[in-house]
């Protein structure tokens, strides 16, 4: 994945600031598995960095791929994503856990 120019900045403090966790799912990161963990900003403006890194979450790249997911969808609807309440927690996985059962 190629990063842009500013975006380094506030990834190199936001790992600095954040335990490396995916604040949706709670999977750990470490070593190589780092750049797995992305900055998503809360309020979906990427010029918005305050130096305490309010406005940012450590997301990885699956649920931050779904978090954007839901704002897409929600988009036809009037409501801004930061006014809409977060499905939370996350578990990109839980379907894989449900068996179809014949009814």
């Amino acid at each position: 994945m190629v990063r842009s120019n500013h975006e380094q900045p506030y990834r190199e403090r936001a790992l600095k600031l954040f335990p490396w966790i995916c604040a949706h799912c709670g999977r750990e990161f470490d070593g190589k598995k780092l750049s797995q963990l992305t900055v998503h900003h809360k309020d979906h403006n990427h010029h918005n960095n305050p130096l305490d890194g309010s406005n940012w979450e450590l997301l990885c790249l699956y649920c931050h791929d779904n978090e954007h997911q839901r704002d897409q969808v929600g988009a036809g609807s009037h409501e801004s994503p930061s006014s809409r309440e977060p499905d939370r927690p996350f578990t990109p996985f839980a379907n894989l856990l449900k068996r179809n059962t014949p009814t």
